[in-house]
């Protein structure tokens, strides 16, 4: 991958508001964002092509975080996951990162945290490169 290339990013959180916050900062870093607020669009959409990193709530509607996150592991085991959950647990972070999640935010979170945590996840992508 050139690195003129921008770094990927999809976002699912059945909140718009969140991604409504999200979507604009992180294009703003230089991020190719897209967003969903139906976990069966984003599922259909990470069948579609991989992104470099991703983003999702755990608790929505239809498919959960963990399918979700799982699904996107299974098919692009170099994606990032970052999971951000109202719902934090120990059981759930530990999940995630059992699952290989790369960071786990709970809410609210500030947008620098989850500027910072996307920079990280981005450098460990590159460094795989």
């Amino acid at each position: 991958m050139n690195t003129g290339q921008k770094t990927t990013i999809l976002i699912l959180d059945d909140e718009a508001i969140v991604l409504k916050r999200l979507k604009p900062a992180l294009e703003k870093a230089g991020y190719e964002v897209e967003t969903f607020t139906r976990s069966a669009e984003a599922s259909d959409r990470v069948k579609q092509r991989d992104f470099d990193i991703v983003i999702t709530d755990l608790k929505m509607e239809g498919i959960d975080g963990m399918q979700f996150l799982t699904q996107v592991k299974d098919r692009s085991p170099s994606t990032e996951v970052i999971v951000i959950t109202g719902f934090a647990t120990m059981e759930t972070a530990k999940e995630s990162f059992q699952k290989g999640v790369f960071d786990f935010l709970a809410k609210p979170f500030k947008l620098g945290e989850i500027l910072g945590t996307v920079k990280k996840a981005e450098k460990k992508i590159q460094e795989k490169r």
